[in-house]
């Protein structure tokens, strides 16, 4: 990808599903994408975005069941919702799995939950700063568009002017 190409990325979302629910989650061997995960934060309240991660050459259900949020406080409450790319066509694994890894990281810069905190701080601005994500169908809290452009220094140093009519 050139540095000045975008890429752009459509996430169709659904849910919400509770944990009970993941290993049934679909059938299909591939059934790749991100994820969010709603719960109880101590700070932010109850039924908040706490952390979003990504399912890669792995099912989601399969992917989220391993990380054991069954035994938090709470469990009963949590609220998962499945993020799947989608496009003209499916790309090789390789492309959808950088795809993969790219939303997720531009999704948790953004909405920074709270869990993901290791992962806020760890942005590679050049990866991402020409990635632009669509949110469709049932994306919760977050925003429905985000560009890397807006998230990283790439426009900084442009200089503007503020538009002026004159006659």
């Amino acid at each position: 990808m050139e540095l000045s190409q975008t890429l752009l990325i459509n996430l169709e979302w659904e849910g919400p599903f509770g944990l009970k629910e993941l290993p049934n989650l679909t059938n299909e061997e591939s059934d790749y994408g991100i994820y969010q995960i709603y719960g109880k934060h101590p700070v932010y309240g109850n039924d908040v975005l706490i952390y979003i991660g990504k399912a890669d050459r792995q099912t989601l259900g399969k992917r989220i069941s391993q990380e054991d949020w069954i035994n938090t406080n709470d469990s009963n409450n949590i609220k998962v919702y499945v993020g799947r790319l989608h496009g003209s066509k499916t790309p090789s694994l390789e492309t959808w799995s950088k795809e993969i890894d790219l939303a997720e990281r531009l999704l948790i810069y953004v909405h920074k939950p709270a869990y993901n905190s290791k992962s806020i701080s760890s942005l590679a601005e050049l990866e991402i700063q020409n990635i632009h994500i669509l949110n469709w169908g049932d994306y919760r809290s977050l925003l429905p568009e985000l560009s890397g452009l807006r998230w990283t220094s790439k426009l900084d140093k442009i200089e503007y002017e503020l538009y002026k009519w004159t006659d």
